[in-house]
């Protein structure tokens, strides 16, 4: 008998969600299909059976439903270390910050700034000492080195000073292939490191159905090298998909099926994750608002879709439009933070982030914190413990006591009750005075001084250093430059 209930979200019905994915795969078969720019995914989809016409490609349901078959179902995620991370696939939900913002919110001036390496840093270090965070992701795009190795330079720093994974991504053609080799340098081999992953590459078509040369050749070398590749489909309702959410959701299958088929022809069996980062087009302003709740509702959506198929689950949440962390950030980001745990999306990405993802926040990472953790509790439930609920309220009632004192307060509040933060405020208003008055972003830049003051970089191989390091300085000498950032 079950003695706890998880709380869960769906938008669609199970026939919702498998005409879905017969409607997707009509739009891959007979529809538009798919454009491919790049020669050897072309290849592959030829030789595997898809039918050209003109510059497309069609890619026939029986592909599809083979390439489904060969897939993994779940993923086991390890850290630097090799213990188990995370597993993605099953019931968990985990949390990593955004990635890729050009921009952060400097914590001194309260202006934005392009972000330098010296950020990408203190992210990591910042991460690694927040435990609802899982994974560390490639969060900020450093100004301050060559833009041809800003890829590989941010995985180097997360990798030199974190221990937990990283969930990163290419900007160019060769960025695998340097990022691949610093992975199998801290794993030791490359058949330990298709043992225990280490990392998760996002690729994104381009929507509406298409795979740019960079993004197809991203997808088959993470695939070639069984280096688990997250499909980051963006359809962007009422301007690159059809502004229905239903819609968009098929466009978004039928994107991320196409992935799918291109991993499984490029290596059967590789893992491959059915994410996404879809938004709903603000028609007033002309933006891509991911804070918005029919965003939050494709996100959802497609997410039951990508559990239907077997297959495990990533998400952009938890982020906000604001351009500072005030109220809108925090109610954009916690929304986004429970539908995600809800909805039961595996990996989710997105905190830290403001400005449609341009612009990270130290002050907002650590806030979304415990927006996450928050998210985290209520999909545990209420548990059902053991003993009886008449016996122990008569037991302290007839004899005058106190459930504060009672032993079964004791024995089981830290199990049930979350023990909030020094981030949240739960002063009286008088303690709260005496304490500096202080607003949440206030009190979230003090942490951030507080934790970057403290952080020490967990323990590294020497060796793996060296190689880290010669791996990195060899690809800034090809970029022209003669030292990397000091940092």
């Amino acid at each position: 008998m079950r003695t706890d209930s998880r709380p869960s979200v769906c938008l669609l019905t199970e026939d919702d969600v498998a005409v879905v994915i017969e409607e997707a795969c009509q739009v891959l078969e007979s529809g538009p299909g798919v454009l491919v720019e790049n020669d050897v995914g072309r290849t592959l989809l030829l030789d595997g059976g898809a039918r050209a016409r003109a510059d497309r490609l069609l890619i026939p349901e029986r592909m599809v439903r083979d390439a489904l078959g060969t897939a993994p179902p779940r993923i086991s995620i390890h850290d630097r270390d090799g213990g188990l991370a995370f597993e993605m696939g099953g019931d968990q939900v985990v949390f990593d910050p955004g990635s890729a913002a050009i921009n952060v919110l400097d914590g001194e001036t309260g202006q934005r700034r392009p972000a330098l390496s010296r950020d990408m840093l203190d992210v990591v270090r910042l991460v690694e000492g927040l435990p609802n965070f899982a994974a560390q992701s490639t969060a900020v795009t450093p100004s301050d080195v060559p833009e041809e190795i800003a890829d590989r330079y941010r995985l180097f720093l997360a990798l030199k000073h974190g221990r937990k994974p990283v969930v990163t991504g290419t900007f160019h053609r060769d960025g695998f292939r340097s990022m691949h080799r610093m992975l199998v340098a801290v794993r030791g081999s490359e058949d330990a490191l298709e043992e225990r992953p280490l990392a998760i590459f996002d690729c994104c078509p381009s929507p509406p159905l298409r795979w740019s040369d960079l993004t197809c050749q991203a997808l088959i070398d993470g695939a070639r090298a069984r280096v688990p590749v997250e499909l980051v489909a963006m359809p962007l309702a009422g301007a690159t998909a059809p502004v229905t959410l239903r819609e968009s959701v098929v466009q978004h299958c039928a994107e991320s099926l196409s992935g799918v088929v291109l991993t499984q022809l490029a290596r059967r069996g590789a893992p491959v994750v059915y994410g996404g980062a879809p938004a709903a087009f603000d028609m007033r302003h002309g933006t891509t608002p991911m804070g918005s709740m029919e965003t939050m509702m494709i996100h959802v959506a497609y997410a039951q879709v990508g559990r239907h198929l077997g297959l495990p689950t990533h998400g952009y949440l938890a982020v906000s439009d604001a351009k500072v962390p005030d109220y809108q950030a925090g109610m954009e980001t916690a929304f986004g933070a429970v539908l995600a745990a809800l909805g039961g999306i595996d990996l989710v990405s997105g905190p830290g982030m403001l400005d449609y993802l341009l612009t990270l926040s130290l002050e907002k990472l650590v806030l979304d914190h415990e927006a996450c953790g928050m998210a985290l509790r209520l999909v545990r439930g209420i548990e059902r413990r053991p003993g009886d609920a008449v016996d122990l309220i008569s037991a302290v009632v007839s004899s005058h006591g106190q459930f504060l004192s009672h032993a079964h307060t004791r024995e089981n509040w830290r199990k049930e009750l979350t023990v909030a933060s020094s981030l949240i405020d739960r002063d009286t208003y008088g303690d709260w005075q005496a304490m500096g008055a202080r607003s949440a972003r206030q009190r979230a830049a003090a942490e951030v001084r507080r934790r970057l003051a403290s952080a020490q970089d967990p323990l590294l191989d020497p060796d793996i250093g060296r190689e880290l390091d010669a791996i990195m300085s060899s690809e800034a000498a090809r970029a022209g430059l003669s030292a990397l950032p000091s940092v």
